[in-house]
């Protein structure tokens, strides 16, 4: 969010593109050698409007990148519903995860509702779910939401809807799969992105005109993405006619 001069606080919504790298990891638990997905080389893009508009930018980005070209893609994102219908319009043939620390935050809040906030009774139960969620039975959880919510009257119609959260996503939430086939499961490189957006236009006291702020986002997303300096030469060396 940053601060417009007569608008207020409005949305910047960014994006990042990345290549998948795998490395060997050892398993907290077996000390077993497993090949984890990690995001490298990655590059953003930033706007300031509707979602029509990062779309376009991302699908911009991601074709220069060569997301033509790549045997196989993945989209990694939250579950906002303006953001999956982004995917289906730009990259609809692409792996699809929901972002785990995401679906994890809404299983705690699901077990907040049920047990307190932080009882020992909401630990156990999230430690055990969240257990489930990491093999990819979110649908096994959404059937148990729905099972305990005549339960908890007071509650029932947020834990429909955290069950509902569960269902629409469960084929984005095949976290077991997805991990073994070497998947980014977390968007850790866009929660990076929004901080170092954030500490550029959201400094104490800062207040932007629209047009300041948008003149100045390609700026920023240039030098996060490592190209300032190719996109200042392009510009200040323009082809002749």
């Amino acid at each position: 969010m940053i601060h417009l001069r007569e608008e207020g606080w409005k949305e910047v919504k960014a994006g990042s593109v990345f290549r998948i790298e795998l490395d060997t990891k050892a398993d907290p638990q077996t000390l077993e050698s497993l090949e984890v997905g990690r995001a490298v080389d990655n590059s953003y893009v930033a706007h300031l409007g509707g979602p029509e508009g990062v779309g376009d930018k991302l699908w911009s980005e991601a074709k220069r990148r060569g997301w033509t070209r790549a045997a196989e893609t993945q989209v990694v994102a939250d579950g906002a519903v303006w953001i999956w219908n982004l995917v289906a319009d730009h990259f609809y043939d692409s792996v699809q995860v929901v972002d785990w620390y995401h679906a994890k935050s809404h299983l705690a809040h699901a077990a907040q509702l049920l047990y307190g906030e932080a009882t020992p009774g909401m630990q156990r139960w999230l430690s055990v779910q969240a257990t489930h969620l990491f093999q990819g039975q979110a649908e096994g959880i959404a059937q148990t939401l729905r099972e305990v919510a005549g339960q908890h009257p007071a509650q029932e119609s947020e834990l429909l809807s955290e069950a509902g959260y569960f269902e629409t996503h469960k084929r984005r939430m095949e976290y077991l799969d997805r991990r073994l086939e070497g998947w980014i499961l977390g968007s850790g490189m866009v929660e990076s992105a929004a901080k170092q957006y954030r500490a550029r236009f959201k400094g104490p006291g800062m207040q932007w005109s629209r047009m300041g702020a948008k003149r100045l986002l390609p700026v920023r997303t240039a030098i996060l993405s490592h190209r300032f300096d190719e996109i200042w030469q392009r510009i200040n060396n323009p082809p002749l006619n």
